[in-house]
Formats: structure tokens, sequence, C-alpha cells
């Protein structure tokens, strides 16, 4: 999580730089907004705060922040997106569905997104090498890793004969089709297990395959 809130704060820090300077001149400080599908206390969170502490920006001093949490309830991020949206804040900090609520309601204030495995599938960018619109941060899964980390389970376990893989329809598409092509190349059978995201009052739906 440390690691996480470091490399989110680098690419926050790009972002914000030049915008901390522009509220400065205007008597303004810099306002960035987190949306979170959780609630607080949020590990991330702190390490974020730690991590903007750690370059010099303060929570009430020199910036602010607008937390929105929907409360383990996705459904509310598009009006919590908006929100933010509606208090033009500077930029938008969020990961996964949370950041794609964000993309639907703005197209102008720059977000960035924190841990989301496949921000490809999920829609968030148009690729890696070349993001395109106002979506930028960190991809802790890329389809080239699920290769590597296959085979080297391989290495530790060369008679290992089926492995399973849990995956999210909505957003780990590129990453199940990476799995298969390494599930061949190795030798080895795939077991998939479909795991969707929760609706309000319901439980949690598994398939395997």
């Amino acid at each position: 999580m440390r690691l996480i809130g470091l490399v989110v704060i680098l690419a926050l820090s790009l972002i914000l730089a030049p915008l901390a300077a522009e509220a400065r001149q205007a008597g303004k400080i810099a306002r960035i907004g987190i949306l979170r599908v959780g609630s607080p206390p949020d590990p991330y969170v702190e390490a974020f705060r730690q991590g903007l502490r750690e370059l010099g920006y303060v929570e009430g001093r020199n910036i602010s922040i607008e937390y929105r949490w929907a409360e383990g309830r996705e459904e509310r991020l598009p009006g919590l997106a908006a929100d933010l949206v509606r208090l033009k804040v500077d930029v938008i900090v969020a990961s996964a569905s949370a950041a794609l609520a964000a993309k639907h309601a703005t197209t102008a204030i720059p977000i960035v997104m924190a841990a989301t495995t496949d921000p490809i599938g999920a829609g968030l960018v148009a690729s890696l090498a070349r993001p395109g619109g106002n979506v930028t941060g960190l991809a802790t899964l890329t389809e080239e890793m699920v290769g590597k980390w296959m085979e080297l389970l391989k290495g530790v376990l060369p008679r290992v004969a089926r492995i399973a893989v849990l995956w999210d329809p909505a957003t780990s598409a590129g990453q199940l089709s990476a799995s298969e092509v390494a599930a061949r190349s190795l030798g080895v059978r795939l077991q998939t297990v479909t795991v969707r995201r929760r609706e309000a009052g319901r439980p949690p739906r598994r398939a395997a395959h």
C-alpha cells in the first residue's frame, strides 16, 4: 500500500505542482477530490495523505481534500463523482469503478487512478503507452505480468497441472485472455472462477468453469 501511495502521488504531483502554483497566485489552495468505493478508515487513503505530507503538501495549508465515500454501494459513485465535478476540484483520485464513474462525469478534470488492475479492459484508457483522455496513474496488473506470474508458478511447482484464476468480467477480461494463452504455452489446465460485483442487498455471485 505504501508503494502504491508513492507511485500515485508521483503521478499526481505532475498535475498538482502547476495547479498549486496557479492557486497560490490567485490566493487559493489546490483542491483534490478523493472518490472511494469503501468507507473510512482507508489504509490506501492514509498512505496517500502521508506521501503528500512528505512532498510538502499539507491538508488545510497548501491543499484541501474533498472526500466522497460510496460506503460499499457502487451505485452511489456516479452521483458522488458528479458532486466533485460541481465543486470544481482540480484533480480527482480514484480507482477501478470509482475512476470509471469519475471519467463518465468529466472530460476536463484530470483523474489519477490508483491500484487499478486493468485500465484498458475497464475502459479508463485507450492503451498503457498512449492512455489519451484525462486519466493517468497506476496499473497494478498488466497482461504481460499475468504470463510471467504463471511462468514463475510453473517454475516453483513444475508438476502443477491445473491453475485456478479468479476474475471479474467487468474489469479483468484482458487478464483472463492472457492467462489462457500462458496456460496453453505451459501445458497446464486453467480453472476459472467468475466473481461478479455484489449488487446492493444481494450476496456475491460466483460461477466456476
